[in-house]
């Protein structure tokens, strides 16, 4: 079995209103409900806003600390989930049914295995 990334994201600003917001959000607990009962739920996490994320970059004369995400644009990473799939085909299934449920952009990612990392 694999793990995969499945990253969730949303366009920049306030987040939809309670009467949209609220139905994704129901959605995507049953979502979460149906990966923990087919045994494919490995972890979730959803992100704050970029505005409060911290960059440390280090050059050869030091390192430099700013606040705010690391690229601007106009749609930011939310939040994720880690599964464990047969085969990318199956990843891509979970990922088609959250993109449904949200109407957003979902990246799919395998992740690197410990073992094959030199």
């Amino acid at each position: 079995m694999q793990h995969y990334l499945i990253s969730i994201y949303q366009p920049d600003g306030d987040p939809p209103p309670p009467e949209v917001l609220g139905p994704i959000m129901e959605g995507l607990g049953e979502w979460n409900r149906r990966l923990r009962a087919a045994g494919a739920w490995v972890f979730t996490a959803g992100l704050l806003p970029p505005s409060t994320a911290t960059v440390v970059r280090v050059t050869g004369t030091g390192e430099i600390v700013t606040d705010g995400p690391f690229a601007e644009g106009k749609e930011h990473l939310g939040g994720f989930t880690v599964i464990t799939a047969e085969d990318l085909d199956v990843a891509l299934d979970w990922a088609r049914q959250v993109a449904a449920i949200t109407t957003l952009p979902i990246e799919v990612r395998p992740l690197a295995r410990a073992d094959s990392q030199g």
